[in-house]
């Protein structure tokens, strides 16, 4: 058994999705504010029934509260001739819902009896189970808000004095009511018709609606069908300054050793033979302490007698002690960390778990909570022999839901749980076949998590911008392990050259491709320096030629991400592919893959040096190429102003910069050479000369010698690279504002 898939709808800005699960581990990625966290949450709330109740108002869609609102509105705007809708379907649209599609073996059925939807399913069709989070009773639901709203509007009248603003009494609409009184809602399931499932649109996914007719089942769905574990991402680990535990969002170390002793080991629990030789040891410790306690009390008691008591017909006072195995573990020491070896000449040196580095305390907690679900699952030790009848059936499925394990851990910790986490879950001699599956499904910010795993393991959600008046932005959720297509040689490039170095781009606002190692090094500073409100967002920067860029377009168009390319001419001849010198009117071409074929979709270079800014995006306005253009200059000040063509970034960031570059003393490299060559005494001389030194030098070398020569903040960005990053700037502080506020009654009128 395992689940296939969830459709999430109305909950948080998850208007409607479907998450694809994969068989072993699922990653969530996504930028900050995408989903990922409120697909976890989501998950977490619905199938783990002691959650269900941290469910609130602010988990609705935000958008769907004016549709309630407006149920509200009708139900007090009722009378003898127009009597309220009090059916649940009118509100059903708008409530937080999870659907759980399962495929399931035929060993598994007697499992699922009570989830078939009829008596001719077959085992190779899908179930599914929809949880709603809905009115417990909606006739009770609807008195006890109209007669609260209409008892404070009654109240408003008759108190508010004449000529002052009028008070404003609870509830003042449906929402203001559920915030205090939410305790109307529950989660309750349906079987939906594994035949009626149907693919998402546009990412959107297309649930089915229940009918009329549905009446939700009489029991919990999963139960014993899962098994649902959660870490939290909020954990905290006491400080040694601190002594209140109680705020602490995760166990210590050592408190989950006393739950998995209570829970597996305590030889008082159900003893068998291998727990006498401690059970003897502990009674032993107790009558020894027993004889010392009536030795030590007796002066005591004995002026108590003194009182004359005990009298006649009193107790005597007598003191029994009681040791118990699990109070050895009950205290803050309970575990330490040996920091030196125990040697005959000196004594082991050690301190408490709080001592100990944040890291190493989260991933040690973090590996034996796996640890402890996977033993519980499997009834290990003691928790077999208190199982009832009814709990002997082991879950045929168990789900581990982890949210941000990075939390305090270093990039190669982090690589080490997410390497392990799953071998750790399935480290039992039940689990080496395929009868019981163990799902772990994981939502990080982490890029070195993400590097981890294969392609096929993450979950891409996409900021989605709102599509109509009066909704909010929404999120999709890309299974890309089908973005490329299997096994094509642009899939493996693209596959191995985000593995290998920029997993980050998973959770940026934004890319940026550049040609060589030179812009890479620049670029960074023409934004911190030229575009501050770029510099504040996330940015992935990539460094690829141009000749591979285009590989990575079904990458950046499935993930939706804003994307600049800031790549290079390379002008070649009419007939060969031989590198010229650009200039105009000369048949030239572009050599560049990526302008050929991706953005502009032109060839011949007079065509490309006169593109508007329109030509040089993508349809969608998702992607933008920035490449050399024609740069106007006064080469020498009694000239007049002329035009060069650069041929690459280097030339174009010498022209840009003329003086500066002019007035270096003593460079070294390329650098010397471009300098030089602005010594000649003619543009067209100077342009001929870099171009034919291009070659000669190494880019980085001049990059890093420029940033040892000048402050940063003093070079100027080529203008086809200012222009690209300004395109940038405006379409991510476009993205900020598709936010689009109004009433439900003008969405109606529109």
């Amino acid at each position: 058994m395992k689940i296939v898939f969830v459709e999430i709808q109305n909950f948080r800005k998850l208007k409607s999705c479907r998450v694809e699960i994969a068989l072993q581990e699922t990653i969530f990625v996504g930028a900050n504010n995408s989903g990922k966290t409120s697909a976890m949450d989501a998950m977490i709330l619905f199938l783990k029934k002691s959650r269900r109740k941290n469910i609130a108002t602010t988990d609705f869609t935000l958008s769907n509260w004016s549709y309630i609102n407006q149920i509200g509105i009708q139900w007090i705007s009722d009378d003898d001739d127009n009597m309220p809708d009090l059916t649940l379907e009118q509100c059903l649209p708008y409530l937080p819902t999870i659907d759980i599609w399962l495929d399931v073996n035929d060993a598994d059925i007697h499992h699922v009896i009570h989830l078939l939807p009829t008596f001719d399913w077959k085992p190779d069709q899908k179930l599914a189970v929809r949880l709603v989070f809905a009115p417990k009773d909606i006739e009770r639901l609807y008195k006890e808000f109209h007669d609260t709203y209409q008892s404070a509007r009654d109240t408003e009248q008759t108190t508010s004095p004449k000529g002052k603003r009028k008070l404003s009494l609870w509830p003042e609409s449906m929402r203001d009511f559920l915030d205090r009184e939410l305790r109307h809602f529950e989660v309750k399931a349906y079987i939906l018709d594994s035949a009626q499932c149907k693919e998402p649109t546009n990412g959107k996914a297309r649930p089915q609606p229940l009918p009329a007719d549905s009446e939700p089942l009489g029991k919990e769905p999963f139960e014993g069908l899962f098994k649902i574990d959660v870490i939290s991402a909020q954990r905290g680990f006491s400080d040694p300054k601190t002594e209140d535990e109680s705020n602490s969002g995760f166990a210590s170390l050592s408190t989950q050793l006393r739950q998995y002793f209570t829970k597996h080991l305590n030889p008082s629990d159900s003893p068998d033979a291998s727990d006498i030789d401690a059970l003897q040891a502990i009674e032993e410790a107790r009558t020894i302490f027993d004889d010392k306690l009536k030795t030590s009390f007796e002066p005591a008691i004995g002026e108590l007698e003194g009182l004359n008591y005990p009298g006649f017909s009193d107790p005597e006072i007598s003191l029994t002690s009681k040791i118990n195995a699990i109070d050895s573990l009950d205290h803050k020491i309970a575990v330490q960390f040996n920091v030196s070896p125990e040697r005959n000449d000196s004594p082991l040196l050690s301190l408490p778990e709080q001592y100990n580095g944040l890291g190493y305390q989260n991933l040690i907690s973090m590996i034996f909570s796996l640890l402890r679900f996977r033993d519980e699952w499997m009834r290990v030790g003691k928790a077999a022999k208190r199982q009832s009848s009814d709990d002997t059936i082991i879950e045929p499925l168990h789900i581990v839901l982890i949210e941000e394990p990075e939390a305090h851990l270093h990039a190669q910790v982090q690589q080490v749980f997410i390497k392990k986490a799953y071998q750790v879950l399935r480290s039992h001699e039940k689990l080496k076949g395929n009868q019981l599956n163990t799902q772990m499904i994981v939502s990080t910010h982490s890029s070195h998590i993400a590097h981890e795993l294969d392609f096929t393991c993450l979950r891409y959600f996409r900021r989605e911008p709102a599509t109509q008046k009066g909704e909010i932005p929404f999120a999709t959720v890309v299974n890309l392990s089908k973005t490329f297509g299997e096994g094509t040689k642009t899939s493996k490039f693209a596959t191995r050259y985000i593995k290998s170095t920029h997993c980050e781009l998973f959770f940026a606002d934004a890319a940026i491709l550049v040609e060589g190692s030179a812009e890479r090094m620049l670029v960074p500073h023409f934004i911190r320096y030229n575009f501050p409100k770029l510099d504040q967002s996330y940015i992935s920067l990539l460094e690829i030629g141009g000749s591979h860029a285009h590989r990575l377009r079904p990458l950046l168009e499935t993930l939706g991400l804003l994307s600049l390319v800031i790549t290079d001419l390379d002008s070649i001849g009419e007939t060969i592919t031989a590198k010229v010198f650009p200039e105009r009117d000369k048949k030239y071409r572009t050599g560049n893959t990526t302008l050929k074929e991706w953005v502009s979709k032109k060839d011949a270079l007079d065509v490309l040096l006169d593109c508007k800014d329109d030509d040089k995006q993508s349809e969608k306005q998702q992607v933008r190429v920035a490449y050399q253009c024609p740069i106007k200059l006064k080469y020498k000040d009694d000239l007049d102003e002329e035009e060069a063509i650069p041929y690459t970034f280097e030339d174009s960031l010498a022209f840009t910069n003329l003086k500066l570059f002019r007035d270096y003393k003593n460079p070294k490299g390329l650098l010397k050479k471009l300098t030089e060559a602005l010594g000649k005494d003619t543009l067209p001389e100077a342009s001929k000369e870099m171009y034919e030194n291009l070659g000669t030098g190494s880019k980085a070398e001049m990059a890093l010698e420029l940033l040892y020569l000048t402050e940063p903040k003093k070079l100027e960005p080529p203008i086809y690279i200012s222009d690209g990053l300004k395109w940038l700037e405006v379409k991510l502080s476009e993205k900020k504002l598709d936010i689009l506020a109004i009433t439900p009654k003008e969405a109606k009128d529109d």
